[in-house]
């Protein structure tokens, strides 16, 4: 399998991931855990959430429409590449060290899902350091 062939595949797992976010708030009972919380807060935390969503799309689709030249190494869009890769990374060291999912881990269902999610990340991370860093 060719690099850009790769980096299409990687855009399009930004929209999987993406699929899986969009039952997190039920899974996770956000109207039952967030109700707590003063409106402002409640809100602030719905807009991190989108902004999050909107910025996995914006990743997916530049991917989408640049994979040949982050294959081939264009500048700006290696430079796109290791954002990118940074940006996964980041989320699994989130993953690793800061969340703790298993009270949420209640069924084999969860349990595949966020294991799912976990390799999907480590994927992204692992093809976008790659497009960044290897020589031409």
């Amino acid at each position: 399998m060719n690099h850009t062939t790769l980096l299409i595949l990687a855009g399009l797992g930004h929209f999987g991931i993406l699929i899986a976010s969009f039952m997190v708030p039920k899974a996770l009972q956000w109207d039952k855990h967030l109700a707590a919380l003063p409106p402002f807060l409640r809100t602030l935390f719905w807009v991190y959430g989108a902004f999050i969503v909107l910025t996995i799309a914006g990743l997916g689709t530049l991917t989408l429409l640049h994979a040949q030249a982050m294959a081939a190494g264009e500048p700006v869009a290696r430079s796109l590449a290791a954002f990118i890769a940074v940006f996964w990374s980041a989320r699994l060291f989130v993953q690793f060290f800061i969340f703790d999912a298993r009270e949420f881990l209640t069924s084999a269902a969860r349990k595949i899902g966020y294991h799912t999610l976990t390799a999907a990340f480590i994927a992204q991370a692992a093809v976008y350091a790659f497009a960044a860093l290897a020589p031409r």
